[in-house]
């Protein structure tokens, strides 16, 4: 069985973070285009996409979206986090090549439900590609 960092609700403070990066590949955008079903030619076609006020091909902005779960989930809090919102600002586009950072922050905890709220960046370089909010309830330590 594949262990995973586990963060409680109880060991979470203000401040604390944790980020994922990934480099963004063609054939992700394919696979996310094929599975989601969103196969719009910005993120597929390079002679489309050429077209556009982007130049070129571009990831799905969910593809960030799916980062910033993925560092939820498997990182930090962990296994066993729930979503129960996330707000997005998408700001700029991640390319193909590019690399893709996600970083979750605690903003603040409420113990009635165990949720968390987080500040949910993702960055490529210097520049801010998504930025906005989650809440999330996260599992208390077992007794």
């Amino acid at each position: 069985m594949t262990e995973y960092p586990q963060h409680f609700f109880e060991d979470l403070s203000e401040g604390m973070s944790a980020s994922l990066s990934k480099e963004i590949t063609r054939d992700q955008v394919a696979v996310f285009a094929n599975v989601t079903g969103d196969t719009n030619p910005l993120h597929l076609d390079e002679d489309y996409a050429a077209g556009t006020l982007f130049k070129g091909c571009i990831a799905h902005g969910m593809f960030s979206a799916g980062l910033i779960s993925a560092v939820f989930g498997t990182t930090f809090p962990g296994p066993g986090c729930i979503y129960v919102s996330q707000e997005l600002k998408f700001k700029a586009p991640v390319r193909i090549g590019d690399t893709l950072t996600a970083t979750v922050t605690v903003l603040e905890k409420t113990d009635k439900g165990r949720r968390v709220r987080f500040d949910t960046t993702c960055t490529v370089g210097d520049t801010v590609v998504v930025d906005g909010e989650a809440v999330l309830v996260v599992p208390g330590r077992p007794a």
